[in-house]
């Protein structure tokens, strides 16, 4: 592959959004060809995915079937974006992939760690991220940004919903990911300003794709 995976991850309210479109701006200026996307969507079939998801009907059916439609969405957006971007030479940035998957759904062993290998493989398709970001800021912090979008926006999604606890307990899964892949992830501290965490971001990914073959 020629191009160059990117991806933000977090827990809610992090600002992940914010600052893909800050770095998609910043790298497009210095020239290089980008794409942003997000999971589970970034494809006709993955966002009918994603609506499913986010509705929180599937809840009901429990954390297998949840997984299996992340999987499927997953499957859909690497054949037809992320993949054929790498291939053309693209920076492709990405909110949330598979390290949310292995939080939101894998927390708690709620899905046979087995199978979710096997489901893992087939999202994948060989394709991993070459750097990941996670912006981590405290539960608390994170859904207060989460309520003060909600009374702009009038809308909250399932997951957004969980509980203070179980924030923070995802919260926490990311940093052990994190500790677990230090060559790939760069832990950011969402706490700081917009400014200053897209300076932060900026200079990580430029020292990057200087090293990158």
């Amino acid at each position: 592959m020629s191009g160059y995976f990117i991806t933000f991850e977090g827990g809610e309210g992090t600002g992940k959004t914010t600052q893909i479109s800050l770095l998609a701006q910043h790298l497009g200026r210095k020239g290089y060809d980008v794409i942003i996307t997000r999971e589970p969507g970034g494809t006709a079939g993955a966002e009918a995915i994603r609506y499913i998801l986010l509705s929180g009907s599937v809840a009901q059916y429990g954390p297998f079937i949840e997984t299996f439609l992340f999987t499927a969405a997953r499957a859909d957006h690497v054949s037809e974006i992320i993949k054929p971007s790498l291939q053309s030479g693209k920076i492709v940035l990405c909110d949330r992939f598979i390290d949310s998957t292995r939080v939101y759904q894998g927390l708690d062993n709620k899905v046979d760690a087995h199978i979710f290998s096997i489901l893992e493989h087939i999202g994948m398709k060989g394709i991993k991220p070459d750097l990941t970001f996670l912006l981590d800021i405290p539960a608390k912090l994170g859904m207060e940004r989460v309520n003060l979008r909600r009374k702009k926006i009038e809308k909250i999604d399932y997951f957004e919903k969980a509980s203070l606890a179980l924030q923070e307990q995802r919260r926490q899964a990311f940093l052990e990911l994190a500790k677990h892949e230090p060559h790939r992830f760069q832990v950011i501290d969402g706490t700081c300003s917009v400014e200053v965490i897209a300076d932060q971001i900026k200079d990580i990914c430029h020292q990057a794709l200087l090293a990158f073959p």
